[in-house]
């Protein structure tokens, strides 16, 4: 389903208009986080190759498949936040914070040892997408993204093929852009 309404934590920003470049080119964003000052975001589908290898030793580790750190965003690269899955959704763990079903975020320093154990999926990224207030809407407006609900299947997925998957699930017009190629006599 399309979203029309309100902006709102748990939603899906897929990028429209591909092949034009910039780090948002083919993302999908899920809203984290979404007040009066301003709108957070993670891009669920690029793979970070900004990490040092010293913070990709340490959290990489933590990480369900493909086990890779995510770029989260352009923004704040210097933060490290983490999605989880509780193993035990109906006692979820001290410094989870729901984002959307059974995903939400991890308090970065929750003891290593017992991560493992507490989740049972995790994915880690490093810098934040994040938008001043009115300006997502401002985006909005101009189509700049489709809007649509987030699964947990979309946060933990393979990122190869997130942006093509999530617009099929949407259908409609909206869909058809899974088809998008970058060779313009295919399009």
């Amino acid at each position: 389903m399309e979203h029309t309404g309100a902006i709102g934590v748990g939603q899906l920003l897929i990028a429209t208009q591909p092949g034009r470049g910039g780090f948002f080119d083919g993302a999908v964003v899920l809203l984290i986080e979404h007040r009066s000052e301003g709108t957070v975001g993670l891009c669920l589908n690029l793979v970070s190759t900004a990490v040092s290898d010293e913070v990709r030793a340490e959290i990489e580790q933590f990480n369900t498949a493909p086990g890779r750190v995510m770029d989260g965003g352009p923004v704040n690269l210097d933060v490290v936040v983490a999605l989880g899955e509780p193993a035990n959704p109906e006692a979820p763990p001290p410094g989870w914070d729901r984002v959307i079903g059974d995903v939400g975020v991890v308090d970065i320093n929750f003891p290593r040892e017992l991560l493992e154990t507490s989740f049972s999926q995790l994915r880690v990224f490093v810098g934040l997408s994040c938008w001043a207030p009115g300006q997502l809407e401002g985006e909005l407006i101009r189509g700049s993204w489709f809007r649509t609900t987030a699964r947990t299947e979309d946060v933990f997925a393979d990122p190869e093929g997130l942006w093509r998957q999530v617009l099929r699930r949407i259908g409609g017009a909206t869909g058809r852009w899974s088809t998008w190629t970058e060779d313009p006599e295919l399009n």
